[in-house]
């Protein structure tokens, strides 16, 4: 079958590789739409020991289950857990200490026409959805994890609260619509990105631009998602949070510091890192998606499997103004 293949630094290319196998308990997904993340970027930079070449990549899937001569139209949860632990025990399954992804060794990730994962992993669609934007249900996902973090950590209800959301990607956006989905119209949405802000604007959000931030966001901010994770987010984050409030940090841009160690500890902040989502969170999220609480969902674009490449060096340069862009192995 074809596959796009990551070889090494900056290299990707599309290969033919051996179809998967299926066990007992797996599915088998034809697949339609399957977004790039930032983690692909990661790996196609040479930047994520995790994600070794040669590797297929991509998780943000959705597609077809076919095994048993059906073709049911599905979304799937790439990330894979014992079940048993005691982090899955307590639904806490993105903790679980042999947790695997599609897209890292040893499990081969969907920018292919076919990929399995245990039946457990796939949510059944109904035949009504639109499987390009059935694909957001993944990065959406780690944004309402991050809200219900909020929730958690704070002791309120996120309705209650002014939330800032750092970002306007795709997992930034997914964050900001499921603050509204879930009782809360962010205060503000901050993203540098001129394409992305406008993306965010046109979703109803009040979206500015970083460098502007320090006019925009003042006074009593409960609860910062940052779905960026750079140094001057995280700094950004800090200085603007009320005291007692609470960082949820999302983005995995960088590992340097930001944060105010002083005033986090003087002014009692709350600050959390935020690790995708548990299965009630996906299935959370897919649902709030067929019911229309997630918005039109028209914010990606769309290329064929052999034209990964160039879109892999337009997201590296900048050249993408869009959050999301899905290839699509089998047209």
């Amino acid at each position: 079958m074809k596959a796009l293949v990551y070889e090494g630094n900056h290299s990707l290319a599309i290969r033919e590789v051996e179809e998967p196998t299926v066990g007992d308990h797996d599915a088998l997904i034809r697949v339609h739409s399957v977004g790039i993340c930032g983690s692909d970027l990661h790996a196609y930079h040479g930047h994520d020991e995790r994600r070794p070449p040669p590797l297929v990549l991509g998780h943000e899937v959705s597609g077809y289950r076919v095994d048993g001569g059906q073709s049911t139209p599905v979304v799937v949860n790439p990330l894979v857990t014992c079940g048993y632990c005691p982090a899955c025990e307590r639904g806490e399954e993105n903790l679980c200490p042999t947790r695997q992804i599609i897209s890292m060794p040893p499990r081969p990730g969907a920018f292919s026409e076919l990929f399995s994962i245990p039946e457990r992993n796939v949510i059944e669609l109904p035949e009504t959805i639109d499987l390009q934007k059935a694909a957001l249900a993944e990065p959406i996902a780690c944004g309402w994890h991050a809200v219900r973090l909020v929730e958690r950590m704070s002791g309120y209800s996120i309705g209650e609260q002014r939330v800032v959301v750092i970002g306007a990607g795709a997992v930034g956006l997914g964050t900001a619509l499921s603050c509204r989905a879930l009782g809360v119209e962010p205060f503000k949405v901050v993203e540098n990105n001129p394409g992305r802000r406008q993306t965010a604007i046109a979703a109803g959000f009040d979206c500015i631009d970083a460098t502007e931030s320090g006019t925009g966001i003042e006074g009593h901010v409960d609860a910062v998602i940052d779905a960026v994770g750079m140094r001057p987010t995280r700094t950004l984050a800090s200085q603007i949070l009320r005291p007692g409030g609470t960082l949820v940090h999302i983005g995995l841009g960088d590992a340097d510091a930001g944060i105010d160690i002083r005033r986090m500890t003087l002014q009692e902040l709350r600050v959390s890192g935020s690790y995708t989502y548990t299965m009630r969170d996906f299935r959370e999220t897919v649902a709030a998606m067929i019911d229309g609480q997630l918005g039109h969902l028209d914010w990606f674009e769309e290329a064929p499997l052999d034209q990964g490449l160039d879109c892999f060096e337009r997201l590296s340069e900048g050249r993408v103004g869009v959050p999301k862009i899905l290839l699509t192995p089998n047209t």
